[in-house]
């Protein structure tokens, strides 16, 4: 949403999800359009929308089949909505939600439309195996040849190894180097400790569990498949047991700091968050938790230098600048915590005069925050990561954290792969 043009302010009514898992547990079995059905549906229940028509519902999943081709329509067709709620989906990797969000937002500023869902899901448990390439090309010629021969013909020199099938990539494709070995990287960069990093995974683990026992979440995860709060969680976890972990990806220099422990698992689950104009609002008789003021994408040339999470540094300069605000000037600090490392390097660069002058173009350093106000509920170390949920997560709970607050600001950053960033302000 861009300040400079005529628009609507946009309201953050709430949003849900359901608990995050980690891979192959409770969710090994319903896929995305079961997930998203199910969040989608809460909701709906939850703000008793059954019937009702809106403007938009945008969700996103990272790791879909094809036909999960158009998970927001389907799920949208599913949720207990009226049938004619358009649906869309869209994709930004580990930043999705939060760009669904946005779009929605978006429309509705614009005065597109008048109420909108924005959300995600994913599953590393039901990932997209594809046959072998040579095998596919095979089945395709197959398939468009008009005679019996002409289908034998397309399987001459068929090997038993064009069998072997391929799973998704967990590399990028320009680097062949997966996300936590760029993280290994930037650590080793930042010169990010290994004990900086288990503490940061510490207090994830220690405030998420103190927000669940304080019952900050229970308007915000729903019961699903018998699991009643994200089972990633660890309140009995220390620092000296985070300490026994051997390092996840880098195995052999000796200097790897990067654990199972201060890193995200892989986790399935969905959320979703209900945006609308004032006016809406107002009609349905729904209180605004929060609104969301602008947005900001950003994105590095991580294959010649830059480290591939380092992107929402970009995002945030660039957000804060357009709205004439500094870093310190938020009540909540909400980043997602893909890694803990990530998270230290962002928080040390916009301390480093020479980055902040040389990589963003200004003046003087962003700063230092509080960090008495970085992820107070716990994020992502302590309740998981899937995909394309976490960023609709993130909303929902800063507007609820404003809301709880009765006042103020929130920042959100969320890093992706490819080496871009999202980031965003939601004010009450």
């Amino acid at each position: 949403m861009n300040r400079m043009s005529p628009s609507r302010r946009v309201a953050i009514l709430g949003g849900v999800r359901i608990p995050f898992v980690r891979n192959n547990t409770a969710y090994h079995d319903v896929g995305n359009l079961g997930m998203s059905i199910k969040a989608l549906g809460a909701l709906v229940e939850k703000f008793g929308l059954h019937g009702e028509q809106l403007g938009e519902v945008a969700m996103g999943a990272v790791l879909k089949h094809s036909s999960d081709w158009n998970i927001g329509r389907e799920a949208a067709l599913s949720s207990g909505l009226s049938p004619a709620t358009p649906g869309i989906t869209l994709q930004r990797a580990c930043g999705t939600s939060l760009d669904t969000v946005i779009t929605v937002g978006n429309k509705i500023a614009l005065g597109q439309i008048e109420a909108g869902i924005g959300g995600g899901s994913d599953t590393t448990s039901d990932v997209p195996i594809a046959v072998n390439k040579r095998l596919r090309r095979r089945l395709l010629d197959a398939n468009m040849a008009r005679s019996f021969g002409a289908r034998l013909k397309a399987f001459k020199g068929f090997r038993f190894k064009e069998f072997t099938p391929e799973f998704p990539g967990v590399g990028e494709p320009r680097t062949g180097k997966s996300m936590g070995e760029h993280c290994e990287m930037m650590a080793k960069e930042w010169g990010i400790t290994r004990e900086a990093q288990d503490q940061l995974a510490y207090e994830s683990h220690t405030k998420a569990a103190m927000a669940y026992e304080r019952g900050f979440f229970k308007d915000l995860v729903v019961p699903f498949r018998g699991v009643e709060r994200d089972n990633i969680l660890r309140p009995d976890t220390t620092v000296e047991k985070l300490a026994t972990l051997k390092p996840a990806f880098d195995k052999t220099s000796g200097q790897g700091t990067l654990t199972a422990g201060n890193s995200t698992p892989l986790t399935d689950g969905a959320s979703a968050a209900l945006l609308a104009s004032e006016e809406w609002a107002a009609a349905h008789n729904l209180e605004v938790q929060a609104y969301l003021v602008d947005a900001q994408v950003a994105a590095v040339d991580f294959v010649h230098g830059e480290g591939l999470l380092m992107a929402p540094c970009w995002a945030v300069a660039q957000l804060l600048q357009r709205n004439k605000l500094s870093l310190q000037d938020f009540d909540f600090y909400e980043i997602h915590e893909a890694f803990a490392a990530q998270v230290l390097c962002t928080l040390k660069a916009w301390e480093d005069p020479v980055f902040c002058k040389e990589k963003l173009g200004l003046d003087a350093p962003l700063g230092s925050i509080d960090r008495g106000k970085l992820n107070v509920v716990g994020s992502s170390l302590a309740v998981g990561h899937p995909f394309a949920a976490t960023g609709a997560r993130i909303v929902a709970t800063a507007a609820k954290l404003l809301k709880e607050k009765g006042s103020g600001r929130a920042l959100i950053s969320v890093c992706t792969a490819g080496g871009m960033g999202v980031a965003a302000i939601v004010e009450r």
